[in-house]
């Protein structure tokens, strides 16, 4: 295992991120590539965090991320980009189609043509490992548990003080727990199962997120005929699905799929798991932030987790920029970051808690609204442009048309 740590100049800033997955790794690049030394901490070694099955879809605020870190252009043989996104009312019978044309002069400069990317976790984390590996201000504790020093996270293993604490060590954060920071925790009746699989019926530039009484399913591209599911329902029900054979499973499958769209093949193991709503408040302590699932958590539904928690270090790394720059003493990083980011936090878990309250289920009371929402989107397309724009850039950075 690598054990480099470079001698800094005595002025330097340090700071320590404990976790190593996707968010872990961007949050350590984008403070070293802003003027600061770092270690980053995970006690799995590299391969178990290679070695992954699973896929993440990407908005325009990540793809921004990842172009400022320098990562969009090495990645893009890997992403999948999708043009269209189907949302379907199954209960309703109703759907529209938002477009990337929807969201007018608000697209992103990365790239104009696409609603979002999907991108698998494998290339995706090879590329974060190498990059670490190559920047000399990072120090890699990789499949190592922390020493005597993991009681103080307020030191490196070489006993040298830091200025930031980095948590972003996921929703069970061991770092959050030390430090005493409560969560708030609201388990899900239904839980979600992810599978891929080929599928017939869908354009390769497609996604689809169905509503269903039983819960949200989202259909999303990985190339060619390959689709990334994500399923949600009752959890002993996934977790039965989770144990039948192929056939059997393929079978279950589609029943719920709609008419277009055909499964054939199954490319991996299903797996099912539960899903909570859950937020730590407040976000930080002394010189510890709280960042990605460590902070919060939200139901798949709309792709939204992961680019929230990017939002985070993409956040965290314009004010280490500022503090390095002079403008913004260290001290001050964990409050500024703490009210930077809880609107956007607070509005995007009550924004996918709100969908999945609101759809799933055949309420009477309840379908008029949603006809109604729906009717709306289908008829004005600035509407659609509106709640695009929330789902790519957040909504704290909701531009109207």
């Amino acid at each position: 295992m690598r054990n480099r740590s470079p001698a800094p100049p005595a002025a330097a800033l340090r700071a320590r991120v404990f976790g190593a997955g996707p968010t872990g790794a961007l949050a350590a690049l984008a403070l070293a590539r802003s003027g600061w030394s770092v270690e980053l901490d995970d006690p799995q070694p590299p391969q178990a965090l290679l070695n992954r099955s699973r896929a993440y879809a990407l908005t325009h605020s990540s793809a921004e991320l990842l172009a400022a870190l320098d990562l969009w252009e090495p990645l893009r043989e890997h992403l999948i980009p999708f043009t269209r996104l189907e949302l379907s009312d199954r209960a309703l019978h109703r759907q529209v189609s938002f477009m990337a044309s929807d969201l007018s002069a608000q697209r992103s400069r990365v790239d104009p043509e696409a609603v979002g990317w999907i991108l698998q976790h494998q290339p995706l984390m090879a590329l974060l490992l190498s990059a670490l590996e190559q920047q000399s201000a990072i120090q890699l504790s990789l499949g190592v548990e922390p020493g005597s020093s993991a009681g103080d996270p307020g030191k490196v293993l070489n006993a040298v003080p830091v200025d930031l604490v980095v948590a972003a060590d996921g929703h069970q954060s061991s770092r959050r727990k030390a430090a005493g920071i409560a969560q708030c925790q609201r388990p899900y009746l239904q839980g979600c199962l992810t599978v891929q699989v080929r599928l017939r019926g869908s354009g390769a530039d497609q996604a689809w997120e169905l509503f269903r009484p039983e819960g949200p399913f989202a259909v999303l591209p990985l190339g060619g005929d390959a689709f990334q599911l994500v399923w949600s329902a009752p959890l002993p029900r996934l977790q039965r699905l989770e144990q039948l054979d192929p056939a059997a499973f393929l079978d279950a499958l589609s029943a719920v799929l709609p008419e277009p769209l055909q499964a054939e093949v199954l490319l991996d193991q299903p797996r099912a798991f539960p899903v909570a709503l859950e937020w730590a408040w407040p976000l930080r302590k002394r010189n510890l932030v709280l960042v990605g699932e460590a902070a919060h958590r939200s139901h798949p539904v709309g792709g939204q987790g992961l680019n929230l928690c990017w939002r985070d270090v993409a956040v965290l790394q314009d004010l280490a920029r500022q503090v390095r720059a002079g403008r913004l003493k260290p001290s001050q990083l964990p409050g500024r970051y703490v009210r930077r980011r809880w609107l956007d936090i607070t509005l995007v878990l009550i924004a996918t808690d709100a969908l999945v309250r609101l759809f799933s289920n055949r309420q009477p009371l309840l379908l008029p609204l949603r006809r109604l929402s729906l009717l709306l989107l289908a008829r004005f397309g600035w509407l659609r442009g509106v709640c695009l724009s929330a789902m790519s850039d957040g909504p704290c950075r909701l531009r109207w048309p």
